[in-house]
This record gives structure tokens, C-alpha cells and sequence, in this order.
């Protein structure tokens, strides 16, 4: 399966459930008139759709965690749009929204230093073990460091998918101080010429100030170790949690330096309007989509694919 078709089949459960909130009664496309409409030289609009097609859009999109803020946005550029089919204005509006976010970084020739943050049970170290894989399959060298040092079944877990991805995975004994492993991986990256270091670190809640305190104490070792470091510091968010994740991402951004968002379980929930909350209220950018369990599931996030999936598919 292809990276577009895992998009499309992640995102099936939200694209279904807004064509079943928008029913039969929204039209297809809006109705031609014979005079042109206010829109650009050239283009012959339609006529304005009804007030319950409205109702229905806004309950279809807040139903799919799109969110309030974003919602009125989507329908009020809705409103004044009168150039094609509904699904059309929609995803046109949602794809502006998705691409005013800040720019990923580019991944450099070596020592590219990423930290991987999140509460627990958001898929945080599976995401790891993924990623390895992904940035394998696209030719660079690897080196992950198990910085949760307080759960042992996290390092054991993390040694099955870097074993699975034939990546190099440096560990230390449990209780050991995070930011000194974290150091030891980035020394050994340079060492061994590796191009990214992946560090999974501990689940933590965004209110315990000591766990976020141990966060930054890492920031500042890598940062000593390679300039520059940590390049990404990325989110890893649960999908089925909803707007909740805003919450979350909003306090990591500030404790951790969050700069792009890595969202899970995409495939188990009918919210994955929550990308476009996230894009439309932190402007962070999603970098990668959790679509199923297999190593090969996590993809990276593609906007356009993202549109068509939900918004430019027949309602």
C-alpha cells in the first residue's frame, strides 16, 4: 500500500463520519446562475447555499474535532466562496489552513538530533521504533538512545523495533540520569558518523514541572555535544483524544520547545479534524501520521492528501 493510500485509509472513520453528519440534503455542487457572481473575472458562481447546509457543515466539522476557532473560520470562507462543489470550498479553506504553519527543518548530512516527547500512552516509543524505519527506508543512518530510563519495559519494548528497523539502539542501566545516556548516544552518533539520533524520553504529564526541568536538562547537554541540537523536538499526540491534545501540545510547546506534532491512531478514531485545530490555533505543523500498528504505518503527513481524503472525496 502506498503512503497516499495508508493517508486515505487512516482517515476513512472521519471522512465517514462527516458525510453521514452532512446527509443527502446538502447539494453536490451549488446551483448555476446566469449572471456572474462577485468572484473573479471568468467565473460564474452559484447561488448561495442554504442556512441548513451551514448548520449541518459546522456540526459535521466540530463532531470531527475540527474545533470552534477553526470551524467558524472553515464556514465563514465557506460563505463567501460560491465557486464549486461544497467539499470543494471546504478543502480549499482547510489546505490554506494546514500550510500556515512553520516550515519543517531540513534533516542534515549528519548528527541531526530529534527528542521525542509526550505523555504516556500516546504510542510515544512505538513512534520511535518507527521512525527509525522510515528514515532507514529513506537511505540515512540511524542511532536511537532510550532516554526513559525509569520504565524498563520501554527500553525492552524500543529494543524490539530498532532490532525490527536494523538500527543501533544505545541503552543504560535502569534509573540512569537521561541526560547523560542522551549525551553517550549523540557522542557515539558522531563517532559512528550516524545522520539522525532519535531520543525517546519519558512519558511525563505537561503539569509535573520536575519532569519537564529533566527535559530541558537535555536540551542543554545535546545542545553542548552538537550546535544547534536538539534540531526537532517532536509531540507525539494520541488522535483519539481530541481536542484534549491541544492542551497538551499547547503546554509542551512552552515546557519542551515542541516544534512539530507526530499524531497517533489515526486509524481508530473518527477525529482527525484535530490536524486541522492544531495547524489553525498553534500553527505547528504535523510531520507524521500514525495509520496502523505495522513498522511501515507511520507516514509522513502530506496536506493535499489530507484534503482529498476527507474533503475532496464525493460526499
Amino acid at each position: 500500500m502506498s503512503w497516499l493510500s495508508k493517508i486515505r485509509s487512516g482517515l476513512a472513520k472521519t471522512a465517514q463520519q462527516i458525510r453521514e453528519r452532512l446527509g443527502s440534503d446538502v447539494p453536490e455542487t451549488a446551483v448555476p446562475v446566469t449572471t456572474p457572481s462577485a468572484g473573479p473575472a471568468g467565473v460564474t458562481g452559484g447561488r448561495p447555499l442554504g442556512l441548513e447546509s451551514f448548520e449541518a457543515l459546522e456540526d459535521a466539522l466540530l463532531t470531527a474535532d475540527v474545533g470552534v476557532a477553526a470551524t467558524e473560520r472553515i464556514v465563514a470562507a465557506v460563505r463567501g466562496d460560491r465557486n464549486g462543489s461544497l467539499r470543494e470550498r471546504v478543502g480549499r479553506v482547510v489546505q490554506r489552513i494546514l500550510a500556515d504553519v512553520s516550515a519543517a527543518p531540513e534533516i542534515g548530512t549528519t548528527h541531526h538530533v530529534i527528542l521525542i516527547v509526550g505523555v504516556n500512552g500516546t504510542g510515544k516509543t512505538t513512534t520511535v521504533g518507527k521512525l527509525a524505519n522510515l528514515y532507514k527506508t529513506q537511505g540515512r543512518s540511524v542511532m536511537v538512545c532510550a532516554a526513559d530510563t525509569f520504565r524498563a519495559a520501554a527500553v525492552e519494548q524500543l529494543a524490539v523495533w530498532t532490532s525490527r528497523a536494523g538500527v543501533d539502539l544505545v541503552r543504560a542501566q535502569a534509573g540512569a540520569d537521561p541526560a547523560a545516556v542522551t549525551f553517550d548516544a549523540v557522542s557515539a552518533a558522531r563517532s559512528r558518523g550516524r545522520d539522525v539520533v532519535l531520543v525517546d524520553t519519558a512519558g511525563r504529564l505537561h503539569t509535573r514541572a520536575n519532569l519537564m526541568a529533566e527535559l530541558d536538562k537535555i536540551r542543554r547537554v545535546v545542545g553542548r555535544e552538537v550546535p544547534g541540537a536538539p534540531h526537532e523536538v517532536l509531540l507525539v499526540l494520541d488522535a483519539t483524544v481530541g481536542q484534549n491534545g491541544l492542551v497538551q501540545a499547547r503546554e509542551f510547546m512552552t515546557a519542551s520547545g515542541a516544534s512539530g506534532i507526530v499524531l497517533t491512531k489515526l486509524d481508530g478514531t473518527a477525529k482527525g479534524g484535530i490536524a486541522i485545530a492544531i495547524a489553525h490555533e498553534l500553527k505547528l505543523p504535523i510531520r507524521y501520521i500514525g495509520v496502523g500498528e505495522a513498522i511501515d504505518d507511520l507516514v509522513p503527513f502530506d496536506a493535499a492528501a489530507y484534503v482529498d481524503a476527507i474533503f475532496t472525496e464525493k460526499w
